[in-house]
């Protein structure tokens, strides 16, 4: 990614710890993070990649959570005719 000149506040995201640059935003769970981290202009963010949780600056550019992924795919079940036993 590259900065573009239209926000020259924004940075790409980098995992500290394995360098993958694919984040997404985390939920926030304690009060600090919902109400003392906005003040801070930071906010939690999760790495795709070895899921490690860190905050990062509200400017950094990530990707919104996908709730569509947690959706499980439901198993086939037996056809009503066939005999099982």
């Amino acid at each position: 990614m590259s900065v573009s000149p239209d926000a020259p506040f924004t940075q790409p995201y980098r995992c500290r710890d394995c360098g993958s640059e694919m984040g997404f935003r985390s939920r926030r769970r304690t009060f600090t993070e919902r109400y003392l981290l906005p003040l801070l202009l930071l906010r939690p963010v999760r790495c795709a990649e070895c899921f490690r949780r860190d905050y990062r600056w509200i400017f950094t550019t990530v990707h919104e959570r996908s709730h569509a992924a947690r959706i499980m795919p439901m198993k086939e079940s037996a056809p009503a005719n066939r005999n099982v036993a």
